[in-house]
């Protein structure tokens, strides 16, 4: 007990001498790792003691999500950071991880519950889980069993099966890698080092597409009803369809012209432009929607989906408007985690389509998305002179490199010189 209170204090030590963490949130830390020794000693590889450990808290009633995580990191630098223990990672050769899982079905489980351990969000989830199923199936071809072996040599052939027969993009092929490397690290403990030699793809650069005022204005017209309502706010701040068919309805701020996009990509939080233009129609939305709001309260129907653990600590929020979807969906659905019966938010299918259907009408034979939008919105903030560095902000990239992209768009659309065929025909011409 001595030499682990020892042990405890030169910690301490170290993460204030090498600010791994704020200096308030060191003596939490520690207390995680006093905890995590506290437990039965076991002869199971160590990455899987800290999981379960992990998987134990989040189950616990009491300790948050975001405690769970903080477990999580001050488990990983106490025994790679402090301790450098090679084992943290992989399990030791010959010996069985007791937690590994028996069958597919049941790898595919266990993936889950790691993603949701470590506070991954829901799409992130579904597609992982989608290509592991793929990396199985493929894996029990190839092998003749149903329970195919996982290994770093299985991982590269079928990453060099995307790449070679099926052809896919480098950003699917890089996809796949996460996925995979996720997989081994996090649920199998196989050996990540085997895998990342020579399977990540290299992305070319592309231009993103953009529209011009124009034909932006001639999209918009072709759309009607809650869709268009939905590609106004996406054009006029620069939202991710995702980040629109989420809003809440306190994310709107009509007195300042501002839509707040929390939990966006890369789980940051964010402000935009809200515009003048279409306001009056979001607000005659609204009016809808809040009758809507009070139809599920007098149906005494469960509320909406809450982030993290703000339905435990505030029980009744889900049930209040201003937590309500701005575009909720009409029908009602089961939550996939939870699995109450709830209102939902609307499909991203439902704009996506209908600006297919719009950009056909319009004759813009450009390959339009509702991600154009964005870039659109981008591409005419230059275009007006506004900085670069308040585009970032608007658009929510970490890297101003990110953005500068927009600034090679832009060329396209601004006076381009004069072909030199045009002066010949120019100087041909009587």
């Amino acid at each position: 007990m001595r030499e682990l209170e020892s042990s405890l204090q030169a910690f301490g030590e170290y993460l204030l001498k090498a600010q791994l963490v704020r200096p308030n949130a060191a003596p939490y830390v520690v207390r995680w790792v006093r905890r995590f020794l506290a437990r039965p000693a076991t002869n199971d590889p160590l990455a899987d003691q800290v999981r379960l450990f992990c998987e134990e808290l989040a189950q616990h009633g009491s300790v948050a999500e975001w405690q769970v995580r903080q477990a999580d990191q001050a488990l990983h630098i106490y025994f790679v950071n402090f301790l450098k223990r090679p084992d943290w990672s992989r399990r030791t050769e010959g010996t069985t991880d007791p937690l590994a899982p028996s069958s597919p079905l049941a790898t595919l489980d266990l993936l889950r519950t790691r993603l949701r351990t470590r506070h991954y969000a829901y799409r992130t989830e579904c597609t992982y889980v989608d290509w592991v199923r793929r990396f199985l199936e493929y894996a029990a071809t190839r092998q003749g069993t149903p329970h195919p072996r996982v290994d770093a040599e299985g991982v590269r052939d079928y990453l060099t099966h995307l790449a070679v027969h099926q052809r896919v993009s480098a950003s699917t092929q890089n996809q796949a890698f996460s996925a995979m490397l996720f997989l081994c690290r996090e649920v199998l403990g196989v050996s990540p080092d085997g895998i990342a030699s020579g399977v990540k793809a290299k992305r070319g650069e592309r231009l993103p597409v953009a529209l011009s005022m124009p034909e932006t204005a001639a999209l918009l017209s072709a759309m009607t009803g809650t869709p268009r309502l939905m590609a106004t706010l996406i054009y006029g701040g620069g939202l991710r369809v995702s980040e629109c068919c989420e809003l809440r309805v306190k994310d709107l701020d009509f007195d300042q012209g501002l839509v707040f996009v929390r939990s966006g990509k890369g789980d940051k939080d964010r402000a935009t432009l809200l515009a003048e233009a279409g306001r009056d129609q979001l607000q005659a939305h609204l009016s809808k929607v809040e009758a809507l709001h009070r139809a599920d309260r007098q149906a005494t129907m469960a509320g909406v989906w809450m982030p993290e653990a703000l339905d435990r600590k505030y029980p009744n929020a889900g049930k209040e408007f201003g937590w309500f979807w701005v575009f909720p969906s009409q029908t009602l659905s089961t939550d996939p985690r939870a699995g109450i019966v709830r209102r939902h938010h609307m499909s991203a299918s439902v704009v996506q389509k209908a600006v297919k259907a719009a950009a056909s009408a319009a004759r813009i034979h450009k390959p339009v998305s509702v991600h154009t939008l964005r870039h659109s919105f981008a591409t005419h903030l230059l275009l007006n002179g506004v900085d670069i560095r308040q585009i970032q902000e608007y658009l929510g990239h970490t890297n101003v490199e990110t953005t500068m992209i927009y600034t090679h768009v832009v060329k396209e659309f601004r006076n381009p010189p004069r072909s030199p065929l045009d002066i010949l025909h120019a100087r041909a011409t009587p």
